[in-house]
């Protein structure tokens, strides 16, 4: 078989193989809308919990509607390792500013942006529109929606989730409490046994 053949049939098969990595990972992501917190889970035990914004237009994931997508999406890319807390990030690219949190007037990312790719069709539109996870100077707005779809946090907040996470890591999007989707009897989650 020709090489470059062999080498295309390899590239197309870990992109599809990766996704399914995150099972190897012990640490998962939900994120409830309803709650407006992201919690990081492993063995069925919540490990950590931090006040987020998601988006003041709701959820969907169609192209243009700013809205925040549902369900299992995983972490494609991650930008942003070592800057300093607050550094403005630009089109994927770091600018040399640095934020203070609730600067008046100023709405960029910052500090660290973990980007996600939809698993399932309710979200499949999530990495073309720029879906993130990332840091806001816009503390004051925490735990309530505010962002533009995607999902903000506090720059301390980013860089634990960021150094925790890993490429092919799942992130599960939800609009129902923490507590509904966490089956404390058997530590597993809800939401993979009904599946």
């Amino acid at each position: 078989m020709n090489r470059n053949v062999v080498f295309c049939l390899l590239f197309g098969l870990c992109g599809l193989l990766a996704p399914l990595r995150a099972f190897d990972f012990g640490s998962q992501v939900i994120v409830s809308v309803h709650d407006q917190q992201l919690v990081i889970v492993n063995n069925g035990e919540v490990q950590a919990k931090y006040p987020i914004s998601t988006s003041k237009y709701g959820l969907g994931d169609d192209h243009g509607s700013y809205k925040t997508p549902l369900g299992t999406l995983w972490v494609c890319n991650k930008i942003g390792d070592n800057l300093a807390p607050g550094t403005v990030i630009k089109n994927r690219n770091a600018t040399g500013e640095i934020v203070s949190p609730n600067a008046p007037g100023r709405d960029p990312i910052v500090t660290r942006v973990i980007w996600l790719r939809g698993l399932e069709d309710q979200n499949r539109n999530a990495y073309e529109r720029c879906i993130y996870i990332h840091g806001t100077p816009e503390e004051k707005l925490l735990g309530k929606p505010a962002s533009y779809g995607c999902i903000r946090m506090r720059s301390k907040d980013i860089i634990a989730v960021y150094n925790l996470l890993q490429i092919g890591s799942h992130v599960v999007i939800i609009d129902k409490p923490i507590a509904s989707v966490l089956h404390k009897d058997h530590g597993m989650f809800a939401w993979l046994l009904q599946r």
